[in-house]
């Protein structure tokens, strides 16, 4: 079926994420196995509460403290949490003017306060102007208050907009997020890791 919509993954896509940062980072602040913690397919229930926006930040940072028995100060955990974001791929970026006079984009990711003040502060610095404005809507699990690769993620997003699951399409670099996406009805598109955006993607909505 034709492409009407298409939600976008963030991480991976448009922006580098660099998790071993983030391990090496807090592996420094003296946590002495952070993939125990989080990766990329799991979180511990208190990041994945951070993620869906069921507590704050600070509530986080004392958390944090709480589960590692740590006496580090917020701003060490935030800059250790932000350390695996990288740098927004130009490329990538290029892609959204042009797409969006086709179809009707929207962002879909797993993120959190942290990170979204953190990787909005540095897009506006790089591009000058704000990332969200790229798409109709940018949905933010934190905001949301719904995670990939729940089935009711995809849902919501779908409801909110009036989209169709069949013409839509759904791309992330991520393969449980796509098996998410599919049980939704959604196409799926997986962005393997070292393809840029702009080389895949053209081809693939041209058929």
């Amino acid at each position: 079926m034709a492409v009407r919509n298409i939600i976008f993954d963030l991480g991976g896509i448009f922006i580098d994420i660099h998790y071993q940062h983030t391990k090496q980072a807090f592996e420094a602040l003296g946590v002495p196995d952070f993939d125990a913690l989080f990766q990329q397919s799991y979180s511990n229930p208190l990041f994945a509460q951070l993620e869906r926006g069921l507590i704050s930040p600070p509530d986080f940072y004392e958390g944090f403290r709480q589960h590692t028995g740590l006496a580090v100060p917020n701003e060490g955990i935030a800059h250790a949490w932000n350390a695996m974001l990288g740098q927004f791929r130009p490329g990538a970026v290029a892609l959204l003017p042009n797409l969006r006079s086709q179809y009707r984009i929207f962002l879909l990711s797993n993120t959190n306060e942290i990170h979204h003040e953190a990787f909005s502060q540095q897009y506006q610095q790089q591009f000058g102007h704000a990332f969200d404005d790229h798409f109709e809507k940018a949905h933010y699990s934190h905001t949301l208050g719904q995670r990939k690769p729940d089935v009711a993620c995809y849902e919501a997003v779908l409801q909110l907009h009036g989209l169709q699951a069949p013409d839509t399409l759904f791309i992330d670099d991520t393969p449980k997020n796509l098996e998410g996406a599919e049980a939704a009805g959604l196409q799926t598109l997986l962005l393997a890791p070292g393809q840029p955006l702009e080389h895949v993607l053209p081809g693939w909505l041209a058929g």
